[in-house]
């Protein structure tokens, strides 16, 4: 589809917003009714349940209402087995939230679910469109400093995948790299240490390729408000790394110090003492690196 027939059919859809999210509940319990979780609700009802029982009869919930079941499918259950307790659908991996409503990461379950995979690929597609749309891509000036924050998969006891929720599409798009991010590397985008993937990416690596950048996107305000802090206390080792062509020794991962190499091609002179001269002012205000 083009971007003028996906911005046209999010158009269609929220102008019959109501009747969607009716349509998309009626499917979800016409799959999913029979769960465990939702049986003492629903006990006595017959399928198919219709959306207005479903309302009627059970309670809103939050992720604590569910943790006791996920926890037990991260610990106990196993990637050949396990209680459908909450989906029908099979158990793919869990995903790691942002952890920025409650200041921890939340475990969530992703099932291999066809319809959530659809509504996913819509949902990136229209928001592509309409950035593409408010913000036209520059063929010069082609590259987009996304704050997003990886980690390495690791593995619940069952053998299930954990992976960040932000970062799971990129996982396996290596175009997506190439296209849009400064810093296509997985070996930064993908460490262990938050500081250092924060101090390399979004700092060191997007300064080396400020030319490139025609925006700044990020999943929430606070990516923003980190990073920004992050070069007002540190822009002095960044000139310090800039000039030196390679990261402080403070970067211990040899990945990631090698992939920041690669991307800075060497000491950046020019470039470190165009930036000390804007960071020495009291006020950064209207300056552009």
């Amino acid at each position: 589809m083009t971007d003028e027939e996906v911005l046209q059919s999010l158009e269609e859809y929220t102008k019959k917003a109501i009747d969607h999210q009716l349509h998309t509940l009626q499917s979800i319990l016409a799959h999913q009714a029979s769960v465990p979780y939702l049986r003492p609700y629903l006990s006595g009802h017959l399928p198919p349940i219709d959306a207005a029982t479903f309302r009627r009869l059970v309670p809103l919930s939050s992720y604590h209402d569910y943790a006791d079941h996920i926890d037990n499918l991260a610990n106990h259950g196993s990637v050949n087995q396990y209680p459908p307790v909450l989906s029908v659908d099979p158990l793919h991996c869990f995903h790691h939230s942002s952890g920025n409503s409650t200041m921890k990461p939340k475990l969530i379950p992703c099932f291999d679910s066809a319809p959530a995979t659809t509504a996913m690929d819509i949902a990136i597609q229209g928001i592509t469109a309409l950035h593409r749309k408010l913000f036209p891509p520059r063929p010069e000036v082609n590259k987009i400093l996304f704050l997003l924050y990886g980690i390495h998969n690791i593995t619940t006891p069952g053998g299930f995948k954990i992976t960040a929720a932000s970062t799971h599409s990129l996982q396996d798009k290596e175009n997506l790299f190439q296209r849009f991010l400064v810093s296509p590397r997985r070996e930064v985008i993908f460490g262990q240490n938050f500081e250092h993937q924060m101090y390399c990416r979004h700092l060191l690596c997007a300064l080396g390729d400020s030319d490139l950048i025609d925006g700044i996107q990020a999943s929430y305000a606070i990516g923003l408000v980190r990073a920004f802090a992050m070069l007002e206390s540190r822009w002095e080792q960044l000139y310090d790394d800039l000039e030196n062509g390679f990261p402080s020794l403070e970067i211990s991962d040899a990945a990631m110090r090698e992939s920041v190499c690669k991307v800075l091609g060497g000491p950046r002179v020019d470039l470190s003492r165009r930036i000390r001269m804007i960071c020495e002012k009291k006020d950064w205000g209207g300056d552009r690196i």
